[in-house]
């Protein structure tokens, strides 16, 4: 019996069957856990699900698809998360520059968000990304952790570092 491209078709939608879509169930809850939103758990999952789909081929050079499962379902509630919560952070300043009364007042505070904005993007990538997180985007210390894959502590220490040396080269630039 030779194999041909329809049965190589049903073979990987039948492993598929009975390897991945098994773990809907565990899947949505911990989507749901995560976001605490039922139809975004729903969404979630149904994308991981995509996501697998399109790497089946892969599949079997994991040692648990279920891990793997759950990893993307972590990350696409990650991703979800982040996206909400950047939605909800105000841009440019908007924050700092809401309550000025006066134009030369706002002109000075819009250079000097423009300031620390700029020695921000000199900062290494990843104290870049974690004062970004929770000075701008409003993050946890816990939350950026997950993100970047760190220990909090080691998130405090690196935006410990990040705000001294923002504030050093603000206040050289300022005298």
């Amino acid at each position: 019996m030779s194999v041909t491209p329809s049965n190589v078709y049903t073979m990987e939608l039948e492993t598929f069957k009975t390897t991945v879509l098994p773990l809907r169930e565990k899947l949505l809850k911990f989507s749901l856990k995560m976001t605490n939103e039922g139809a975004d758990a729903e969404d979630i999952v149904q994308e991981a699900f995509l996501k697998l789909w399109y790497i089946r081929e892969k599949l079997d050079g994991y040692n648990s698809v279920e891990a793997l499962s759950v990893q993307v379902v972590k990350n696409l509630c990650l991703d979800r998360l982040r996206a909400k919560h950047t939605d909800r952070m105000p841009e440019n300043g908007e924050m700092l520059l809401a309550d000025t009364s006066s134009p030369e007042v706002l002109l000075e505070q819009q250079d000097t968000v423009e300031v620390i904005r700029r020695i921000i993007e000199k900062l290494p990538t990843l104290q870049q990304s974690i004062i970004r997180m929770k000075d701008v985007e409003g993050y946890e210390l816990f939350e950026i952790a997950e993100i970047t894959g760190t220990q909090v502590e080691a998130v405090r220490v690196n935006l410990s570092r990040a705000r001294k040396k923002v504030r050093e080269q603000f206040l050289m630039i300022n005298r």
